[in-house]
């Protein structure tokens, strides 16, 4: 080859280098849209069975890599918050997390992902549910100190005019609006550290799914999910001509409880509710999107849209009675082990990297996206520090199949995957109806611990235990490490 054009080829790699990496990355623009409670089998472009149409984000995956194997760390909301903003498992720390009304869970030197973000110059902003705490109960009423009832707090006991201690500004944030838990109180709306407006009355538990607790006169649930993507889209259009790069978290409250599509997409599916609501839930990622590109940040921003865990209990129901399984081919849902619970939507648009309408089948966790944004802007994670997150830009530039070896898998109950093994504990514990073991085409699992090879059987329906004994011992003692590490030394509130 002759040396000049040794020199061009050298040159033109250290460019994309920069681009990816350098000083030219600290102006790449990163926005994660977290979905509440949707199911794996939701995303029409990885179902086809699906019954939901999901246009804006069957677009963004055909412009982006989409990973059939991605998983929340939990099957819960809370957990599964904690670690995509920490890139560690949820379980060194705990298993449920937070009382919404209750203190943060980031103790003060745990390095959040925004926290990393400002560092390297960011503007940061989370608009949505934050589910982490506030410590609403710290402005307790001195004469309510003594007689406060934590699971039924009333209005009048919270002094509303002080700022929330322990918020997203606490740990990270430069701006936050939203409005903590969409069917946990307070029931109003939070711009940074304060409410807009004070709960005056106390709303009373509705149907299982709204707690009970302060609210603000005439809230309106329907109203949440657009005014959220309203702010959202007003903050991308702030940011232009501003000349700082910015890190923007939108963790949606839909499709979770309470399941309120507005009229624009009522009766708009055949899965009811539900599934006008995910369509809805559809629509708002396209305003995100259509801001990005209106502001000219499309072809400078790294976009990632995941869920918090597998779809709700009700997706039996919905499965029986209108054929739309939001688990798709996968067992289980939320609050279980099985790939229901946890393995959940998964895509992600780099701009220069990801090769469009790519798929990947590599075992990812959203604990892995925080190594991967650090690297990118240059940031060296401290020792102690996000330390279960993996740098996933191999897989994301197409230049590596596999990426993880091993992931534990938690929700209360236990279970590790390694290479194409899953092995499940307290089986017992997950019931499933009749009525949709028959939809599903299934049959009642009777075992406490299973054994799956999640290659050849995705779905979960062959429990092989009793023929890999030696695989079981294996997966076992991985997965004994990982309890001996739960819940270990801790940090300040942690």
């Amino acid at each position: 080859m002759k040396p000049i054009n040794c020199i061009l080829i050298f040159a033109l790699f250290m460019l994309w280098n920069s681009f990816v990496f350098g000083d030219t990355a600290k102006k790449l623009n990163f926005v994660i849209i977290y979905a509440d409670d949707m199911g794996y089998g939701d995303l029409a472009i990885q179902n086809p069975e699906s019954k939901i149409p999901t246009p804006h984000l069957d677009k963004l995956a055909r412009e982006g890599m989409r990973f059939t194997d991605g998983h929340s760390s939990s099957s819960i909301c809370s957990p599964s918050r904690y670690a995509i903003l920490t890139g560690r498992y949820h379980w060194r720390l705990s298993s449920t997390l937070t009382n919404p009304m209750g203190p943060s869970r980031f103790s003060k030197d745990r390095l959040t992902l925004p926290e990393m973000m400002k560092k390297k110059g960011y503007k940061t902003a989370c608009i949505g549910k934050w589910h982490l705490g506030f410590d609403w109960l710290a402005n307790v009423k001195e004469n309510y100190k003594d007689k406060i009832d934590k699971k039924a707090v009333l209005a009048e006991a919270i002094d509303w005019s002080k700022k929330a201690p322990d918020g997203p500004t606490a740990h990270g944030f430069d701006y936050y609006f939203g409005e903590g838990v969409p069917n946990f109180p307070p029931y109003a709306w939070v711009e940074n550290d304060k409410v807009l407006v004070e709960p005056t009355i106390q709303i009373s538990e509705i149907d299982d799914w709204v707690k009970e607790g302060p609210a603000v006169k005439n809230w309106d649930f329907k109203k949440v999910m657009p005014t959220l993507t309203a702010k959202a889209v007003e903050w991308i259009g702030k940011q232009k001509g501003q000349n700082k790069p910015f890190f923007m978290y939108i963790p949606w409250t839909s499709p979770h409880a309470p399941v309120v599509p507005i009229d624009k997409f009522k009766g708009t599916t055949k899965v009811g509710d539900y599934g006008d609501y995910v369509a809805q839930s559809d629509w708002h990622a396209g305003e995100v999107l259509k801001a990005l590109e209106k502001n000219g940040f499309s072809e400078n921003t790294v976009v990632i849209f995941t869920a918090d865990n597998g779809a709700a209990g009700q997706m039996a129901i919905r499965l029986v009675r209108t054929g739309h399984n939001s688990s798709g081919q996968l067992k289980g849902m939320k609050k279980m082990t099985y790939e229901g619970g946890h393995r959940v939507p998964f895509i992600i648009k780099w701009p220069g990297v990801t090769s469009p309408g790519s798929v990947s089948h590599a075992l990812i966790s959203q604990i892995d996206i925080f190594a991967t944004i650090a690297k990118a802007i240059g940031y060296d994670i401290e020792e102690g520090q996000a330390e279960d997150s993996l740098d996933l830009m191999p897989v994301i530039s197409g230049k590596q199949k596999d990426f993880r070896k091993s992931l534990v898998i938690n929700n209360k109950y236990w279970g590790m995957r390694h290479g194409d093994w899953v092995y499940l504990e307290d089986l017992d514990k997950m019931k499933f109806k009749e009525d949709y073991l028959k939809a599903r085409g299934d049959t009642k699992e009777t075992a406490k611990y299973a054994l799956y090879n999640i290659k050849e059987d995705v779905a979960q329906r062959h429990n092989v235990i009793d023929q890999h004994p030696e695989i079981r011992k294996q997966l076992q003692a991985m997965l004994d490490k990982a309890k001996k590490e739960a819940g270990g030394k801790r940090k300040n509130n942690e």
